[in-house]
């Protein structure tokens, strides 16, 4: 399989300088902070479910090298949207070239564009008939869960087995919810499901908008995890893309130690992987030291930046740290 031996290999006796540099140092850290017994939270932005991370990911949470996960509702629902439908996906060969009308020919045909990936309606509305019903049931139980949990309980389920298009084994989602590692949604209404959630709210299909966790009740959650796993270790921060996946996530820290006054140790390490121009003033393409300001990270914990595209560089650290 590629992530073998013959990658770690490779990167020490090629990415000698520069971006190349930062990559194998963060990766050689990253595989540090495991063997001190750290743990790590990793958070996803952009479109890094349908551009199929989970080929590696789904190895990193497997193999216990992954312990959270903060992502956008996108990226938790696509991964299955995926998983359910892949053969029906059809991928764009010239998407940087195409026309208006191309564009509408798309739409016409209930294809959803993603850069180069086509996400169908059919995917869509699979899980959206699926998850409805478990909505509903909370509703009526007076049950509220966060959106990972509700994905959790289908999975767990097995209703979704018979649609299964992809391979599950290639599923970060899948993976995650075997390990039963959190997944925290900040903003999940801007994503599909959340709108489809709100229509149904104005329909009068679901009462309460409270069976859904706001990003709010994630963050007691998130805090409440951030405390109980630092007891015994740190955390560090592996950050892929920027927006609201990563600024949510690692405003944890400063959140407890100054608005709840409680005493606990910074991220460990942070890296994030961006193709945002680096520029103060940027959230996205802020400099790592600007961070020590905010009290997330310190003046001594291992921080890169990594200026390339998230698609290419954070499967070649995954594959690295898989040989540990």
């Amino acid at each position: 399989m590629f992530y073998n031996s013959s990658m770690k290999y490779f990167m020490k006796n090629n990415f000698r300088h520069f971006n190349a540099k930062t990559t194998l140092d963060a990766a050689q850290e990253y595989c540090n902070q495991l063997k001190m017994g750290n743990s790590m939270l990793i958070s996803l932005a952009g479109a890094m479910s349908t551009g199929e991370i989970g080929i590696t990911l789904s190895k990193m949470i497997e193999k216990d090298k992954v312990h959270a996960i903060c992502c956008t509702g996108a990226n938790l629902e696509e991964e299955i949207f995926y998983l359910i439908a892949k053969k029906s996906y059809k991928v764009i060969k010239n998407w940087r070239n195409l026309t208006l009308q191309e564009e509408s020919d798309l739409a016409e045909k209930n294809l959803n564009r993603v850069t180069d990936t086509c996400i169908p309606e059919t995917a869509i509305n699979i899980l959206k008939n699926i998850i409805l019903n478990y909505w509903i049931k909370a509703d009526k139980n007076k049950k509220s869960y966060a959106p990972y949990e509700y994905i959790y309980q289908i999975i767990e389920s097995g209703i979704l087995n018979k649609y299964y298009d992809g391979n599950e084994k290639e599923s970060w989602v899948i993976a995650a919810c075997k390990k039963k590692i959190p997944i925290f949604t900040p903003g999940w209404e801007d994503s599909t499901l959340g709108n489809i959630f709100i229509a149904n709210n104005i329909l009068g299909n679901i009462s309460n908008l409270s069976i859904v966790k706001s990003g709010l009740h994630q963050m007691k959650d998130l805090i409440k995890w951030y405390v109980l796993t630092t007891k015994n270790k740190n955390i560090g921060f592996f950050q892929i893309g920027g927006g609201i996946a990563g600024d949510y996530a690692i405003s944890a820290v400063p959140l407890i130690k100054q608005d709840l006054g409680w005493d606990v140790p910074l991220w460990s390490y942070f890296c994030q992987i961006s193709d945002s121009t680096t520029s103060y003033g940027s959230y996205s393409g802020a400099f790592p030291s600007e961070k020590i300001t905010w009290g997330k990270i310190g003046m001594k914990t291992p921080q890169y930046i990594i200026e390339s595209d998230a698609s290419i560089v954070a499967p070649l650290i995954f594959s690295y740290i898989l040989n540990i």
